[in-house]
């Protein structure tokens, strides 16, 4: 029996992304509690492996047949999917510890840039003039954000650049989903996907011989919470927002989590905003309106 490919949303999927940015904008947070005990590769491996395991149930008892049938390219772009996703996680997590959760989570979040300019060569979708300017105007108020965050962390620039490696790889697996849910349903797709990235980093994880085990209940608490929340319902909104919007419109809006992020790293870490990273969420916000109309025409 063929599996059904969901053609309308069930939900607006501008109400899917904003629930999927809320829940990712506290990943941060989570990383930065864990990070007391696990190591920044071992946080990634446990992430996307307790959030393989739980789709895995699911997965082969009501999709087996689609998996059956995925074509060699179909596996290949996945699976390279997942392996840009695994790669995202453990420079950006990385980054966590070497600089401010401000300017980590603003740099990782550029990501549009490189999805708006590879766009219309690889995924044949041209950005229109209105949401390259909200782009444009939301990756400004990105560096601004950013440049408050500079102060913080033990190595600041490496932290910045590992962020930026990850965006880079994040914007790859972006518009690798793009291509991929036009055909396949989402937990076929995710579930390939996180399961290829999970291998990658456990793999990974083993190699450096950082421990994956022998971390107290709490810790093991945020990590499944990491799983649940930021991966299998923030990631995964993204990932079911791509069949119905542009991968340049979706990388956008992303840009929004470094503002809940700082805003949660201010109450909870006291990592408190300044003026002019104010004036940088002001102007991210601005370019995802802009953006977002240009979506909706």
């Amino acid at each position: 029996m063929a599996t059904k490919i969901e053609s309308r949303p069930p939900i607006s999927p501008y109400v899917g992304l904003g629930v999927g940015i809320t829940i990712v904008a506290t990943a941060s947070i989570a990383i930065r509690y864990a990070q007391g005990e696990a190591p920044s590769l071992s946080i990634a491996a446990w992430r996307l492996t307790f959030a393989s395991l739980i789709l895995t149930p699911v997965v082969l008892s009501r999709h087996r047949d689609e998996l059956a049938r995925l074509t060699r390219s179909e596996w290949t772009r996945a699976v390279a999917s997942g392996f840009l996703l695994a790669l995202h996680f453990a420079t950006w997590i990385t980054s966590l510890e070497l600089t401010s959760v401000a300017a980590s989570v603003v740099l990782v979040a550029t990501n549009p840039l490189f999805v708006g300019l590879l766009s219309p060569l690889l995924l044949k979708e041209p950005v229109a003039r209105r949401m390259l300017a909200g782009i444009l105007v939301a990756v400004v108020g990105s560096g601004i954000l950013s440049l408050g965050g500079l102060r913080a962390g033990a190595d600041p620039l490496t932290g910045d650049l590992l962020a930026l490696v990850g965006a880079a790889c994040a914007a790859g697996y972006m518009m690798i989903g793009r291509t991929l849910r036009r055909k396949l349903t989402l937990l076929t797709y995710v579930f390939v996907v996180y399961g290829s990235a999970a291998i990658l980093l456990l793999g990974v994880a083993l190699a450096s011989r950082q421990p994956l085990g022998g971390f107290s209940a709490t810790t093991f608490g945020w990590l499944l919470y990491l799983a649940l929340g930021p991966q299998l319902v923030g990631h995964t909104s993204f990932n079911w927002a791509l069949r119905y919007l542009s991968a340049a419109y979706v990388t956008v809006t992303l840009l929004s989590e470094p503002i809940g992020a700082s805003l949660l790293a201010w109450i909870l870490l006291q990592e408190a905003p300044t003026s002019i990273e104010l004036v940088g969420g002001a102007l991210i916000l601005m370019g995802i309106a802009v953006s977002s109309r240009a979506e909706r025409t």
